[in-house]
């Protein structure tokens, strides 16, 4: 079971959630920043990456903030994912989660963010801005 405090970071900017067609390849305006990711599944390729480098013709939705689990966790520990989501989910605020073998990264609306912060440090967690 996971430890009832855990840390999160918030990473620097902002984040778009992106659709694309499928189609080989990732384009290269995905790659700039610190932080992307791509998922492809069975007709679409799914990204998050830096709002300032997606085409303004891109299915998108914009204004997402991603804050960092400090990881690494490892595979064995259960509960991670409910310490977080669950006092978020009794706060309103709607999250997209991405999970890496490192870490996990919750996606909070830039409008929410004040109330996720308040929610997870109210069940213990630090989050270091």
């Amino acid at each position: 079971m996971v430890d009832a405090r855990m840390t999160l970071s918030i990473l620097d900017g902002l984040f778009s959630i992106c659709r694309l067609e499928e189609r080989p390849g990732i384009p290269d305006w995905v790659t700039h920043g610190h932080f992307f990711s791509v998922t492809l599944d069975d007709g679409e390729l799914s990204v998050v990456c830096r709002e300032e480098n997606v085409p303004s013709d891109t299915r998108q939705d914009q204004g997402w903030k991603c804050l960092e689990l400090e990881g690494p966790l490892d595979f064995t520990i259960t509960g991670i994912m409910a310490a977080i989501t669950n006092p978020l989910a009794d706060a309103g605020v709607s999250i997209f989660v991405i999970s890496t073998y490192k870490t996990e990264y919750i996606m909070v609306k830039e409008d929410d963010l004040e109330k996720a912060t308040l929610a997870l440090t109210q069940q213990g967690h630090l989050v270091n801005s």
